[in-house]
């Protein structure tokens, strides 16, 4: 005699709306120490993320403060929805000190490949629903007076995102 369990997992704009609250809650912690992102725009960045969570469209999403084009100091979501998350912690420990003179904030998206496999119309019907319009941007460039960490883990149901920190040495 042999026994078979199926299970099956959902991930619904409600779980994804609990990630990207965590990456709300360090993009105001990055405004408390740097003064950037503005609180409005906080907002936007986490339903933005709670969108394409959602969607499945994330492949990555980053955030952070650059000078001459080089990142100083940056936060990192990339997207995980295998359903092997199994930790999600809790927000916090951003890189409080860091020299930003003369920086300049900036966010950074990535579509995964179920994205970019779409038909153009149905990837600029979807793009029309989010709350920031992007324009097209080269990626960020990685300073060498600094390294990135993995830090973070924040899921819902198995699904999620590592977040991994860019801070100076």
């Amino acid at each position: 005699m042999s026994a078979t369990l199926t299970q099956t997992r959902t991930f619904t704009i409600s779980h994804a709306r609990y990630v990207a609250s965590k990456i709300a809650a360090d993009l105001d912690l990055l405004r408390a120490y740097h003064g950037r992102p503005p609180e409005p725009h906080v907002t936007d960045l986490a339903e933005e993320a709670a969108l394409l969570l959602a969607a499945r469209y994330l492949k990555s999403v980053e955030y952070g403060f650059r000078r001459n084009g080089v990142t100083v100091l940056a936060l990192k979501y990339v997207a995980w929805s295998d359903g092997t998350l199994t930790s999600d912690d809790r927000p916090g420990r951003v890189h409080a000190e860091a020299n930003l003179v003369g920086a300049t904030w900036y966010s950074f998206l990535e579509y995964n490949e179920s994205f970019l496999k779409l038909p153009q119309a149905d990837r600029d019907r979807f793009e029309s629903t989010l709350p920031i319009q992007r324009l097209g941007a080269p990626a960020p460039q990685a300073g060498t007076d600094g390294y990135w960490e993995q830090t973070r883990t924040y899921s819902s149901n198995g699904e999620g995102v590592l977040r991994h920190v860019f801070r100076p040495r």
